[in-house]
């Protein structure tokens, strides 16, 4: 009579032990989530200060300014981990873009505001990519968890579904700028 008992009761502590350790990894994904959230409000925070400075300075080079100002809105307005990524390469494109632009401007680069907008953002970015990575291996865990066996019964009972990585999407958006200088054109195209 003891051992089905003893049996049922390891079962069931089984059970709650794999769920608790789902849930555990379920809300720090939300964490780490909510972690490059904030990095990337940060970001978009500090973008429209990096374009108004440059545009004193190389107002003329509208496409770039308005590159980075249309893929700052893209990416504000995304919200799935795989859409926000794709959103936020074509900021960071934009963004290389307008800083490869800047170096042709070194009057812009001699401005003391201007300098410090391109530190913080670079401290920015170095955040966001820390935040993507600790995102990322949370994701790695939780799916492996929700894979094997036998997380995987009490992951389907309890409709636990994989999550999805916070990654660069397209080739484009791992490639640096290519900057050109134009003759009599006294700035760069960056493409």
């Amino acid at each position: 009579m003891w051992i089905p008992l003893a049996v049922v009761a390891v079962l069931i502590l089984g059970v709650i032990v794999i769920y608790n350790g789902l849930v555990r990894l379920r809300v720090q994904c939300d964490n780490a989530w909510a972690d490059i959230d904030v990095q990337l409000k940060r970001r978009h925070d500090l973008i429209p200060n990096v374009v108004e400075t440059v545009k004193g300075y190389a107002g003329h080079e509208r496409e770039t300014l308005d590159a980075v100002v249309v893929a700052r809105t893209r990416a504000m307005g995304a919200h799935s981990p795989g859409a926000k990524a794709e959103a936020e390469g074509m900021l960071t494109q934009a963004l290389k873009s307008l800083f490869a632009l800047a170096e042709a401007y070194p009057q812009l680069r001699a401005v003391e505001s201007f300098t410090q907008l391109q530190a913080t953002l670079t401290q920015i970015e170095e955040a966001i990519q820390n935040a993507r990575r600790y995102y990322n291996a949370v994701i790695r865990d939780l799916n492996t968890k929700i894979a094997q066996f036998p997380s995987n019964l009490i992951a389907g009972i309890f409709a636990f579904r994989p999550r999805e990585f916070f990654e660069l999407t397209a080739a484009a958006e791992r490639e640096v700028p290519q900057v050109r200088f134009g003759p009599g054109t006294g700035g760069a195209a960056a493409r």
